[in-house]
């Protein structure tokens, strides 16, 4: 499994930015997909999930302007940041979660930089 994020950039405080990480997979079946970040001298703190089912959650610092949902048929996970601060400069990471067959795997994008300064 092969995950590649893009959509990060330099965006000034209030902007958005739209995340997308698209997994490149083979007998491999996707639960949940998540992102991540992980801000300097700071440790990974989950973002957003979404189950396969289309069930969402949130940390608390994001809620109510970020917002994430997948396309199951291009195992693509999009995360939409509006009204970004500072304190979201980060690096984003995406991850996945699922099975082949019964043998539960996760795994790791390689990160994009969203950086929000004026």
């Amino acid at each position: 499994v092969q995950l590649q994020a893009s959509g990060g950039g330099l965006v000034q405080p209030g902007g958005s930015l739209r995340l997308s990480c698209a997994a490149s997979i083979s007998d491999y079946r996707i639960n949940g997909m998540y992102w991540y970040r992980q801000a300097p001298g700071k440790q990974r703190e989950l973002v957003a999930g979404i189950t396969s089912g289309g069930r969402t959650d949130y940390r608390d610092a994001v809620k109510g302007r970020f917002t994430i949902s997948r396309d199951n048929a291009k195992n693509t996970v999009y995360l939409q940041m509006n009204s970004l601060n500072t304190e979201d400069t980060a690096v984003h990471l995406c991850n996945v979660d699922g099975y082949y067959s019964t043998v539960y795997r996760s795994y790791w994008g390689q990160g994009t930089q969203v950086t929000v300064s004026s």
